[in-house]
Parts: C-alpha cells; structure tokens; sequence
C-alpha cells in the first residue's frame, strides 16, 4: 500500500509564508496537493507529473504558491506565500500512477488513488 505523508502545517498570520512537504513511500509519477475549507470540499491546488506532463496550478494561488520536490526522495513540497485567512484548510498530498490522465484530469480529485491524511494550515486575520 502507498503511503502519502504531509508535514509543515501550522498557525500563520495574514501575509505570512510557510512550506508544506509530502514525501511517498516508493516514486509515483504523478503528485498533487488538495484542499479543503471548512464546511467545503476539497479544492486543487497544484499537481505535477515527472513524466513530462509539467506543474498545473489552480488560478486562486498562481503566482503566489511555488511547488518544488526531488523525485528521487519520492517528495515535494509546496511553498505559500502571502497567505491570506480564507486559504485556512487542510492541505492534503494526492498521488496516482496513472500519468496517461494527467493533461486533462490533473485538477480531478477522482483521479487520484492515495491520499495522505493531510496536514493543517491556519491563517489568522
């Protein structure tokens, strides 16, 4: 069984920054990061594929969050900047080995198949 495990979150301030990991228990081509609001569902946040498919980011957080990671520690991580108390959600890491999907399911939460607990992001106004 893959295992997914998120670490970084924590209580922030409006306009703070923090860095978010995720690191996988053995390589999986595609990962990505969710979140859900209190009272939501979960939303995408960004996704990459390392098998050519590049990094999608979802409008609300482009340009302000940065992902990053070393496919050969099977981990990435996601940078925010400028957090705002709206974004206060659990941050959750998903990944799937199906890359074929990717161009075209990469902001789907139904094409993920494992998904770690999440960890969670508080931002105070």
């Amino acid at each position: 069984q893959v295992q997914l495990v998120e670490s970084g979150g924590r209580l922030v301030q409006t306009g703070d920054s923090l860095r978010l990991s995720c690191t996988a228990s053995e390589h999986i081509p595609v990962m990505g990061w969710f979140r859900q609001l209190p009272g939501k569902r979960s939303e995408f946040v960004e996704a990459i594929s390392w098998r050519g498919g590049g990094i999608k980011y979802a409008d609300s957080v482009k340009g302000r969050f940065i992902f990053s990671g070393d496919s050969t520690k099977n981990t990435v991580f996601l940078q925010l900047n400028n957090l705002k108390p709206e974004e206060t959600a659990v941050y959750r890491c998903a990944a799937t080995f199906a890359a074929e999907y990717y161009s075209h399911g990469y902001w789907n939460r139904d094409e993920y198949d494992y998904w770690g607990k999440g960890t969670q992001v508080t931002v105070s106004s």
